[in-house]
C-alpha cells in the first residue's frame, strides 16, 4: 500500500520465480486493431472479494460485471516481495523487481536518515514501462497517483504519487512535480483542491477518481493509469474482510463504475483493466530482527538508540525481511549472518517460515542486492527499526493486516479483470503470472514490451 503512519511500522505495501525461455520472452507483434486502455489499480484487492462477492455479502456491481462481460484471472501470482511499489512496477513493466530495481516500498536506508523515503522516483526503475511503450507507438498517456511515477519521461499528463509529511506543503510538492499547469487546470475545472499525497482515505480516492474523470473528459488520453489506495489502508488498520474494509471496497466499486463510464464516453472502443498488487492476511505480532542484529554486533547504536553503523542489516518488507550485507563478497560475514538467521529460524518466537539466499529466489541483483530473504509466518509483521531495547517479538499495534510475504502464499494472490472489444466474455484465465499483465495491455493498445518476462495472455477465446 502507500503512505501509512510512521509508527509502529511504515506501510509496506511482492514470487519465487524462475527463468523463462526465450520464446516466452518474445512479445507479440502489435495487433491490427489497437484500443485505448484504462488501467485501474485497487491496492490490496483480493481475487475472492470479486469472484465470491455475492457469497461474501459484498455489493460490487461494477467489478463483478467484468466476470460476465470480460476475462479474469482466478488468481495472480505476484513477485518478491508482495509490496505495493515493487508490484506496481512489475504491473507497468512486465519484469520482476530483480530486473526493474524497485525492490521494496521504502528506499534502503540503513542509518535511517531519509525520513521514511519511498521509491517515488521513476529514475530508480530500470525497465521499460507501458507509458514508454505507448509513447513509442505514438499514443498519448496519463497517470493519476500510480506508484513510482515522479519524473516519468513519457507521461503526457502526469499527477504523480509523492508525499513527505502530510502537511499542506505536500500539495505544493505534487503541483511542482506534476505536468506543468495540470493541477491548476483540473482544480479550476472541478472547483476543488487535489488530494494530499498522504491521504489514503476513501475520500482521497474519491477526489482522485474525480480528477481522473475530468482529465479523461478534457484530454482523452490513449492510455491512462489510475491508482486507489483506501482499501489497503483500511486492511492494514482494521484487517482484511472487516466491516471497514468492506465499506471502503464497496465505495471504490462505485468509483470504478463512474470512471469506466467516463472512459467509455471518451473512447467507446476502450479496453478496461482492473488490477491489484497483492492480497492480504490478518496480523497480530511484529518481529523485531534488529534486536538480534544489535545483540550480534552487526548493527551498532549510540546511547540514544540512533544507528551509528552496520555490517549487515534487516530491511523490513511487510511480511518478510531482505537482509543486506555491507560487504556482500565477504564470505566470513555472510557465514556469520547465515548462522544468526538459522538460529533465529529455530526460535518459535521469531515466527520465521523460511530463510533463503537471494540466489535461491532468482534475486541476485537489486537496489541494493540483498544476500538473504527471511519469510515470516502469516500473521507476523516485519518491524522496521523502532529503537534499541525492544524484544524480538512485540504486538503489531495499529496494524491488523499485512502483505509482503513470499508470493507462494495463497493469501498474497492478487486480481486481474479485463473487458473490451475482442476480449472473450466470461473467460476464466485461471492462475496467471503478474509479469504477463503489462505485455498483454501493450498488445491491446498496439504497442510492445519486448523485454517483458512473460508472454501476453490469450484473451480471445473462451477456456475449454
Amino acid at each position: 500500500m502507500t503512505a501509512m503512519p510512521a509508527l509502529p511500522f511504515p506501510s509496506l505495501s511482492r514470487v519465487l520465480h524462475t527463468s523463462l525461455s526465450a520464446a516466452l520472452l518474445a512479445c507479440a507483434a502489435p495487433q491490427a486493431m489497437a484500443h485505448p486502455v484504462l488501467l485501474i489499480s485497487i491496492d490490496g484487492l483480493r481475487p475472492a472479494d470479486v469472484l465470491d462477492a455475492r457469497a461474501r455479502g459484498l455489493s460490487l456491481p461494477h467489478l463483478t460485471e467484468f466476470l460476465a462481460d470480460g476475462s479474469y484471472a482466478h488468481s495472480v501470482v505476484g513477485v518478491l516481495p508482495t509490496l505495493t511499489y515493487p508490484s506496481h512496477t512489475t504491473l507497468i513493466t512486465g519484469v520482476a523487481p530483480a530486473r526493474h530495481g524497485i525492490v521494496a516500498n521504502t528506499t534502503f536506508d540503513p542509518l535511517h536518515i531519509n525520513d521514511d523515503g519511498w521509491f517515488w522516483y521513476a529514475e530508480d526503475n530500470k525497465a521499460q514501462t507501458l507509458w514508454d511503450a505507448a509513447h513509442a507507438a505514438g499514443l498519448s498517456t496519463a497517470n493519476v497517483h500510480w506508484p513510482v511515477s515522479v519524473g516519468v519521461a513519457h507521461v503526457t499528463w502526469n499527477l504523480p504519487q509523492i508525499w513527505r509529511t502530510g502537511h499542506a506543503d505536500d500539495r505544493k510538492l505534487v503541483r511542482a512535480l506534476a505536468t506543468p499547469g495540470l493541477v491548476n487546470d483540473l482544480e479550476a475545472a472541478r472547483g476543488e483542491a487535489y488530494a494530499d499525497g498522504k491521504d489514503e482515505t476513501l475520500a482521497g480516492d474519491r477526489n482522485r477518481a474525480g480528477f481522473a474523470r475530468t482529465l479523461i473528459e478534457r484530454h482523452a488520453p490513449d492510455f491512462i493509469t489510475v491508482y486507489f489506495a483506501a482499501l489497503d489502508h483500511d486492511e492494514h488498520h482494521s484487517g482484511p474482510d472487516t466491516p471497514e474494509a468492506r465499506h471502503t471496497l464497496e465505495g471504490i466499486d462505485t468509483l470504478v463504475g463512474d470512471l469506466v463510464a467516463t472512459e467509455r464516453r471518451a473512447h467507446p472502443d476502450a479496453v478496461i483493466a482492473v488490477v491489484s498488487d497483492h492480497g492480504f492476511a490478518a496480523a497480530d505480532t511484529a518481529i523485531n530482527l534488529y534486536h538480534a542484529f544489535i545483540e550480534a554486533g552487526l548493527v551498532t547504536v549510540d546511547a540514544k538508540g540512533a544507528i551509528t553503523g552496520w555490517e549487515a542489516t534487516p530491511w523490513a518488507c511487510g511480511g518478510s525481511f531482505a537482509i543486506v550485507l555491507a560487504r556482500p563478497d565477504d564470505a566470513a560475514l555472510k557465514a556469520r549472518v547465515a548462522a544468526l538467521l538459522n538460529k533465529l529460524a529455530a526460535d518459535p518466537a521469531a515466527r520465521i517460515a523460511a530463510v533463503v539466499t537471494a540466489g535461491q529466489v532468482g534475486f541476485a541483483t537489486g537496489n541494493p542486492p540483498p544476500s538473504f530473504f527471511v519469510n515470516l509466518k502469516i500473521g507476523a509483521i516485519a518491524a522496521p527499526y523502532l529503537g534499541n531495547g525492544l524484544p524480538l517479538a512485540v504486538p503489531s499495534g495499529a496494524y491488523k493486516g499485512m502483505h509482503g510475504y513470499f508470493p507462494a502464499a495463497p493469501e498474497m494472490r492478487s486480481t486481474f479483470l479485463i473487458a473490451g472489444p475482442g476480449i472473450a466474455k466470461g473467460h476464466d484465465l485461471g492462475e496467471i503470472d503478474m509479469r504477463a499483465i503489462a505485455p498483454t495491455l501493450a498488445h491491446e493498445m498496439g504497442a510492445a514490451l519486448p523485454n517483458a518476462e512473460a508472454a501476453p495472455l490469450d484473451l480471445t477465446s473462451r477456456a475449454k
